[in-house]
């Protein structure tokens, strides 16, 4: 089971053997973990090919990577992280970390459709073991970068549990720190999305007992706080070989106590047979000497077991490794760069809030501490360092690697370093919190400075250490100033993780950007706004004295439809159908949102491409709706302008109402047809093709749902009330494009619904057709407060009519009438039980459609209290008698003109306004001889001309003729006209 006694590690074995015999009583599994975990350290470390394991985000990490990279000088660097990433690690100079890496896909192939879009992202601090690795590469001529471990498109094959919401390599244990998830709700924490994060070293017990009671007796709250105390320190001045083989333990600790789930342990060593296939691969394509390179991994990957392992590993009988890659699927990855944060890290590795905070410090008092230099690429932003200058790697033979020396044993039996307190640093915290809490309201003063620092100290005593941490501070200052109430937005936890560095943000360059964003910033410039910056900017638009700010004015509204809501937030001004702002405000926050607008990128070129791209996606998807495909016309006429894109999607409207059999999006359909039609006829002198056969379509399609809408009971009034508003007002463009309108009567004719809404829509339907009389519609309110058993749904046919308003309007005043006569007929004892249904029944339902019905109701009322107790509502009120017409004989004048002298006053009125003075003629002329028939020959041009429209040859009669004679003439040969004009002066 032990090697041989003359390796490094013999001494260490038998010390260990020696405990597990005294702890367990002999050998088992106890002495297999601990030998175990030897022999994995012994093996990783005399592997020729230098390994050097990490853990992400350690300060320890990236300063013993710093100081072994100017040590050994490399020619050739492995590194673990996806393989296809490689070409975008240059564009980091263009970017003030943190950054993250990431690989996107929206149009996947090889994969299930509800996976899209699948993204990949890969954080990358200046405090990680990586980043000093790339800069040394990329800056450091001679020097090759290769990365090895799988692709991204691998990461999604690999990924049995079908679960992209977190890090695939990260355990799923719940004890993964509350703190994490409540960094979650920051908004920085989504600068990462949903992406699936790859990390290197993930260096966390996937044992959770493991983990339990290491944090239980380490005195800590979660690991992020163990890993400091217990690794980041120690290990932070120690030399390279004790650093490498205190990591392989605790990567093969881990590894060994690992629950056996078989898939995730078979993805890790798919992972390790991966990479070293890779860097086998590169070496025997290269020539390149082992002892030349160097390979950066997680220390879980550095103790592996696999036969693959090391450049000797096993090899098939071609010479090639016996581990086959999978090709990759032909899913189409695009690459770029996007903003990360600290808290967004955290929240997606489960660290505790505030821990990649506390190592960027530590990283700081690490350098300031060892004067190591680090490594920084050339033109880093946010950085006041000088560009490091060029130097080549050392030509000179490598070094000889050296057998490797037992420096485990000493570490393990070291006794804790003794930090001695920093009594300065700790006073400077003090009063800095102190500071903070009062600018956040806090009511904090120096007694809390002092009792901070002394609660530290008590607290670092309790735990066992002779320093205060971080955590320990923060914990002195959360129980010393926030007690039990939060003044501001921000608790005092939140205070110290800002203090100890703050929620550093990256950012993304411009020249690192993708096209479309470059030229979204490239076309408002205009603006003379610095939009890359985070935070809000407004922006200021006065179209009307500078016309060039259009240009800039359609990119902010396709931003605002294609973004988050917050990146372009309009204060002033709107864009619908045939409208235009003249002058618009914006609060823009574009470099807060610089993820989504790069993630456009990935899509198009331009944002008119990738909009395009989405209207025809939503237009043409397998669960598009009539209602949305038509709000992308719609979106189609305001943003792109043209008509080839909305005529193409309307064509395609027209295809998915015909399809559609149910009347679920009735309502939003009529309101985008009504817009698009009031748009078009104002617009456009003829009225596009696509709409007119839409409204033909629709016709004859809700003509044919009518009568099954009418009886399901999973249709609402308000849906049935939209196709009836469909159907009466298309009904005049339908008919004349040719629709019949037999088939609405039909339809209607052939409804026989249950529900007293939709009761109530149908007899107001048959009130616009014409086969039910008003008179007959308030017999039926009528006869419905008359009836004791239909009275508790009265309130259900009220809704029904006031849906009935949408496509009837007309209808306004019998609903006040039908609500007032409810109001007024019925007893107190089953009004006031019902009234709160009423009111109910109508906020839901007929929202809105209540503001027209109290419009009708204000005409009708009295618009003063005083005159409500004398006002007799219209429905009431008798018509006056008409006096009865003296009966004439056949021969006298007509009955209209009896009209006349018995209603005089239309006549004065009509007189008055003509300017007549003249007055009524006596009573005993003879008709014939009135002036009104003298007017005719003094002005014969109306006669002419209406006997011309009536074919009349004869001409005017002789003067000396009797014009009575010629009248019965024509009164003979066009009766309609004579029936006509009598009935409009008689009234009947």
């Amino acid at each position: 089971m032990s090697a041989a006694p003359e390796t490094p590690f013999a001494a260490l074995r038998g010390q260990l053997h020696g405990a597990a015999a005294e702890f367990a009583g002999g050998g088992d599994a106890l002495e297999g973990i601990l030998l175990g975990m030897v022999d994995d350290v012994d093996r990783a470390a005399g592997e020729p090919l230098e390994i050097f394991p990490v853990c992400h985000h350690s300060p320890a990490s990236a300063l013993a990577m710093a100081r072994r990279l100017r040590e050994k000088q490399p020619k050739v660097v492995y590194l673990e992280l996806c393989e296809d990433m490689a070409p975008l690690l240059t564009e980091l100079r263009n970017c003030r970390l943190p950054v993250a890496v990431q690989a996107f896909a929206s149009d996947i192939d090889g994969f299930p459709a509800d996976w899209a879009p699948l993204s990949v992202v890969a954080p990358i601090t200046e405090a990680s073991a990586e980043y000093q690795a790339v800069a040394y590469a990329l800056d450091t001529p001679g020097v090759e970068l290769v990365l090895v471990d799988r692709s991204s498109d691998h990461v999604f094959q690999w990924d049995t549990r079908h679960d992209r919401t977190g890090d695939p390599d990260r355990p799923d244990d719940d004890t993964a720190a509350p703190a994490a998830k409540a960094a979650g709700t920051e908004a920085e924490a989504a600068l990462h999305g949903e992406a699936v994060g790859v990390e290197i070293g993930d260096l966390r017990p996937r044992f959770a007992e493991l983990e339990e009671h290491l944090l239980r007796h380490g005195k800590v709250r979660h690991w992020s706080e163990w890993w400091h105390q217990y690794v980041e320190v120690p290990l932070g001045d120690s030399d390279h070989d004790t650093y490498r083989q205190v990591m392989f333990l605790i990567g093969s600790l881990f590894r060994r106590l690992a629950p056996g789930d078989g898939d995730r342990v078979r993805v890790d060593e798919d992972r390790e047979r991966y990479m070293w296939t890779r860097m086998r691969e590169h070496l025997a394509a290269t020539g390149t000497d082992p002892a030349d390179c160097l390979y950066v991994c997680g220390a879980f990957h550095a103790a592996s077991r696999v036969d693959e392992f090391g450049v000797d590993g096993t090899t098939g009988a071609d010479g090639t490794t016996g581990f086959s890659i999978s090709p990759r699927t032909a899913t189409t990855w695009q690459y770029g760069l996007i903003p990360s944060s600290h808290t967004a890290i955290e929240a997606q590795f489960g660290l505790a809030s505030g821990s990649v905070s506390i190592a960027a410090t530590q990283w700081a008092k690490n350098l300031k501490r060892t004067r190591v230099k680090p490594y920084r690429l050339a033109g880093q932003a946010g950085t006041k360092k000088p560009a490091p200058t060029k130097t080549a790697a050392k030509a000179a033979a490598p070094v000889v690697p050296v057998a490797a020396e037992d420096r485990l044993s000493g570490f393990l039996r070291r006794p804790p370093v003794v930090d001695t307190l920093d009594e300065a640093e700790l006073l400077g915290w003090s009063v800095d919190i102190v500071r903070a809490a009062r600018r956040s309201g806090y009511l904090a003063s120096t007694a809390d400075a002092i009792a901070v620092f002394e609660t530290s100290i008590l607290l670092a005593g309790m735990r066992d250490r002779a320093k205060p941490t971080p955590y320990d501070f923060q914990d002195a200052a959360v129980t010393c100033i926030e007690k039990d109430s939060v003044p501001g937005r921000r608790d005092v936890r939140r205070l110290v993780e800002i203090m100890m560095g703050g929620d550093r943000i990256g950012q993304v360059g411009y020249d690192a950007l993708p096209p479309l964003a470059r030229d979204v910033h490239d076309r408002l410039a205009p603006l003379e706004l610095n939009l890359q910056q985070r935070g809000v900017r407004r922006a200021l638009l006065d179209m009307a004295s500078e016309p060039d700010l259009r240009a800039c004015s359609d990119v902010l509204w396709m931003l605002r439809r294609l973004m988050p809501p917050g990146a372009a937030r309009p204060i002033m001004g709107e864009r619908q159908l045939g409208e235009r702002s003249i002058q618009e405000s914006w609060d823009l926050s574009l470099g807060t949102h610089q993820r989504a607008l790069i993630e456009l990128g990935y899509e198009g070129v331009s944002l008119e491409q990738v909009l395009e791209q989405r209207l025809r996606r939503t237009a043409y998807g397998p669960q598009a709706t009539a209602a949305q495909v038509l709000e992308a016309v719609e979106d189609a006429t305001l943003y792109l302008g043209g008509r080839r894109l909305a005529e193409e999607l309307g064509t395609r409207a027209l295809e998915v109402l015909a399809a559609e059999r149910t009347v679920d999006g009735a309502p939003e359909v009529l309101r985008r047809v009504r817009g698009l039609l009031a748009y078009y006829r104002t617009s456009e002198a003829v009225l596009p093709s696509w709409i007119e056969s839409f409204v033909r379509t629709g016709y004859a399609h809700y003509c044919t749902l009518l009568p099954t809408a009418f009886r399901d009971e999973d249709a609402t009034a308000g849906q049935v009330a939209a196709m009836l508003g469909f159907l009466f007002s298309m009904e005049s463009l339908a008919l004349s494009l040719g629709c019949d309108r037999t088939q609405l009567e039909l339809s209607v004719a052939q409804s026989h619904p249950q529900d007293p809404a939709k009761t109530a829509l149908l007899w107001a339907a048959q009130v616009q057709l014409g086969t039910l009389s008003r008179a007959e519609l308030r017999a039926r309110c009528d006869e419905l407060l008359g009836n004791p058993l239909v009275v508790p749904s009265y309130p259900r046919y009220l809704s029904g009519f006031v849906h009935a308003l949408e496509p009837v309007p007309g209808l306004a005043d019998v609903v006040v009438e039908a609500v007032s006569n409810a109001f007024g007929r019925l007893p107190d004892a089953v009004l006031l039980p019902w009234l709160p249904v009423l009111i109910t029944t109508l906020r839901s339902n007929a929202a809105e459609l209540a503001p027209l019905l109290i419009r009708e109701a204000g005409r009708i009322f009295p618009a003063r209290l005083a005159a409500l107790d004398a006002w007799v509502p219209p429905w009431r009120q008798q018509p006056a008698a008409l006096a009865p017409a003296r009966t004439r004989p056949h021969s006298a004048a007509p009955r209209g003109a009896a009209l006349l002298p018995a209603h005089p006053e239309t006549c004065d009125a009509l007189a008055e306004l003509l300017g007549c003075s003249d007055g009524w003629a006596p009573a005993d002329v003879p008709p014939r001889h009135s002036r009104g028939v003298a007017l005719l020959p003094a002005h014969p041009g109306t006669c002419d001309a209406l006997a011309g429209l009536l074919g009349c040859e004869e001409g005017w009669a002789a003067a000396g003729t009797d014009t009575a004679a010629r009248q019965p003439s024509l009164t003979g040969r066009h009766p309609e006209t004579a029936l006509a004009v009598t009935a409009l002066l008689a009234g009947s």
